[in-house]
C-alpha cells in the first residue's frame, strides 16, 4: 500500500479511496498528535472499508459527509507539517477523533455518512446548510472544521447545486474542491437546480484565488487522474479558460445522461448521515 509516511514536499501527490461505481473519491485527513481525523466525501458502499482503515491507524472520527466545523472561523496558516501517511488517505501529523463530511448533496452514489455514525460511534455528518439536506451539523461560507491543530475552511462554491462547498486547508497547501472543480473539467449543471453561471465564478473567486501550487482534490475523476494544482487548472482546463458566456453555452449543451443513482440517491442523501443503514 505504499510507504507509511511522506512529508508534505514529497514529489509525488497523495492517492486517494476510490469507488469504482459512481468513480467517487473520499480522503481521510487527521491530526498525529490528536488522533482527530475527517472523512470527505465518503461512499455508503465503502464505508465498512474507510472505518476499518481509520481503526487500524488508531483514529477517532469526527465528521463524515459535508465538511462542516465545530467551530466557526478560519485557523491562522502555520507551518504545521503536514504529511501523507499512506496512499488511499491523506493524513496531516495524524489523530484519532474522525469525521465524516460531504462536499454536496450527491446524485452519482449515497454519502456513507449514515454507516459510518453506526460502525463508529460519535462521529457526526456534516453538509452545507444550502444543501436543504438533514446532518448533525450544518456549515457555511466561511466556517472551519478543526481537527487537532489543523483546519478546513469551507468556501461555498455552488453551481453544480446551490449547497457544494470547497474544503481548503488552513495553509492553503491543499483544497477538497468536491464537483465544482474536477480535473481539467467540472461538474454538470442540468439538474439539481445548477447554475453554469454561477458554478463559473464559484470557481474563479474561491478556487482559482488560490495559491497556483495548491494541490486540487476532486470529488470524481473518469480518466484515471487523482490530483491537479490550481495553476494548472487556471491555465489548462478547457471549459474554464473560456469567457463566462461561452462556459454556459457549452454547459448547456452537454446533453448528459441522467445519472443512474439520482432517483434514489439524491433523496437518501437528503438524510445525509440520518438514513437508516442496510440490514
Amino acid at each position: 500500500m505504499g510507504a507509511w509516511f511522506c512529508a508534505l514536499t514529497c514529489p509525488t501527490p497523495p492517492s486517494q479511496m476510490f469507488e469504482p461505481k459512481s468513480c467517487t473519491y473520499t480522503y481521510l485527513l487527521g491530526d498525529r498528535e490528536s488522533r482527530e481525523a475527517i472523512l470527505i466525501d465518503p461512499v455508503l458502499e465503502t464505508a465498512p472499508r474507510d472505518a476499518q482503515l481509520v481503526k487500524e491507524l488508531g483514529l477517532r472520527l469526527l465528521y463524515a459527509g459535508q465538511c462542516g466545523g465545530r467551530t466557526p472561523g478560519f485557523e491562522g496558516r502555520g507551518g504545521w507539517g503536514l504529511g501523507i501517511l499512506r496512499p488511499f488517505c491523506v493524513f496531516l501529523d495524524l489523530a484519532l477523533l474522525s469525521l465524516p463530511v460531504n462536499t454536496h448533496c450527491h446524485a452519482d452514489h449515497i454519502t456513507g455518512s449514515g454507516v459510518l455514525r453506526s460502525l463508529l460511534p460519535g462521529c457526526q455528518s456534516v453538509i452545507s446548510r444550502l444543501s436543504g439536506a438533514q446532518a448533525d451539523l450544518h456549515i457555511e461560507d466561511g466556517d472551519s472544521i478543526h481537527f487537532g491543530r489543523f483546519a478546513l475552511e469551507t468556501r461555498a462554491s455552488p453551481g453544480h447545486t446551490p449547497g457544494c462547498v470547497t474544503f481548503v486547508l488552513n495553509d492553503h497547501s491543499m483544497a477538497f474542491t468536491g464537483d465544482a472543480l474536477l480535473i481539467r473539467g467540472c461538474g454538470r449543471t442540468d439538474f439539481q437546480q445548477g447554475c453554469a453561471k454561477t458554478l463559473y465564478h464559484s470557481v474563479h473567486e474561491k478556487i482559482f484565488t488560490l495559491p497556483g501550487d495548491c494541490l486540487i482534490y476532486p470529488a470524481h475523476d473518469y480518466h484515471g487522474l487523482t490530483v491537479s494544482t490550481v495553476e494548472e487548472e487556471r491555465t489548462l482546463n478547457p471549459r474554464l479558460t473560456l469567457s463566462c458566456e461561452e462556459f454556459v453555452k457549452v454547459m448547456d449543451n452537454l446533453n448528459l445522461p441522467k445519472p443512474q443513482q439520482i432517483d434514489f440517491a439524491v433523496p437518501a442523501n437528503m438524510r445525509c448521515g440520518i438514513q437508516t443503514p442496510p440490514s
